[in-house]
């Protein structure tokens, strides 16, 4: 952008209606971006539409589960001539593998899966038959993996998720505003560390110990990378506010930062929410009961 264009796009901006309007966009980022996050992360439900014998099924099976009590399982298969088995293992082990009858519940077939302890995973996959057919349910690249997790109060969790919200709302308002040219940048700064600080490195680890019964497991102690990019996030914006707060009169310095900072912000976003998140240890724990060992992997013969 030329400086005669930037001087324009800033005179626009610092009116009410264009600041208004970069806010409005810079809402509507965030919500796509927060609906990114939620449809790519690895505890995004899977989902099913297929048949069996022309028989229709379908449902979304879990990879997440929060509280007390097993995780249930279950597809919508109306046609009562298809019977079925569930099919788990602790992630990642050599465990034989355990079946489980599933029940129907009117138009449903379903199965619960054990309670384990946070950070705990299980792999499972479905086996569906019609008389001599038969249906393998996982996922493209195999079987599905859950994560169970501790309940987390609503009074941690919906201040850290809105706090963390505003955070990446104001830093895209920050971002759309340095591509535009405008002049004060750095009024923006001490407002997103006011959330972004408390809301990823305060509510974030006591979110992390309710549901994991972990405070941090990012680094250095991990590789936990919802911890990670949290970390990157806020040492790149402090950086910003750093920049802006020792050199006042540069405010070419203090685009180039918020540029850098909000790159650094976007790039940690792109990567989905709890991907290599907490995992127990299963060689600390002792073996599950062995309720059918010797059980095939779904997809292969018992």
């Amino acid at each position: 952008m030329s400086a005669g264009s930037r001087a324009t796009a800033a005179r626009f901006v610092d009116r009410r209606g264009g600041s208004a309007l970069l806010w409005v966009l810079a809402l509507a980022a965030t919500l796509a971006t927060a609906a990114y996050q939620r449809l790519t992360g690895p505890t995004h439900p899977v989902r099913v539409k297929t048949e069996i014998g022309g028989a229709p099924v379908s449902g979304k099976l879990p990879r997440s589960h929060g509280g007390e009590g097993g995780a249930i399982v279950s597809l919508v298969v109306p046609d009562p001539a298809v019977t079925g088995e569930l099919a788990w293992r602790r992630f990642p082990t050599d465990d034989p593998w355990i079946d489980v009858p599933l029940l129907r519940l009117g138009e449903e077939l379903a199965a619960e899966l054990p309670h384990q302890p946070a950070a705990g995973k299980l792999e499972y996959g479905l086996r569906l038959a019609r008389g001599r057919e038969t249906r393998v349910i996982q996922q493209d690249d195999g079987p599905i993996v859950i994560r169970f997790r501790g309940d987390v109060p609503a009074a941690v969790l919906l201040p850290h998720v809105i706090w963390m919200f505003l955070a990446l709302v104001i830093g895209i308002r920050a971002l759309f505003g340095a591509l535009a040219g405008e002049r004060d940048l750095k009024r923006h700064l001490p407002w997103l560390l006011a959330f972004l600080v408390p809301g990823g490195l305060i509510l974030g680890p006591i979110v992390q110990k309710y549901a994991f019964d972990a405070y941090w497991t990012g680094w250095p102690f991990g590789e936990d990378l919802t911890d990670n990019k949290t970390l990157a996030s806020v040492l790149a914006w402090a950086a910003a506010w750093l920049i802006a707060r020792r050199w006042p009169g540069r405010p070419a310095w203090h685009r180039l930062a918020v540029l850098a900072a909000a790159a650094v912000m976007i790039a940690v976003y792109l990567i989905p929410h709890s991907a290599r998140g907490s995992q127990l240890d299963w060689s600390k724990m002792p073996p599950p009961p062995a309720a059918a060992a010797g059980i095939a992997a779904p997809g292969t013969a018992p």
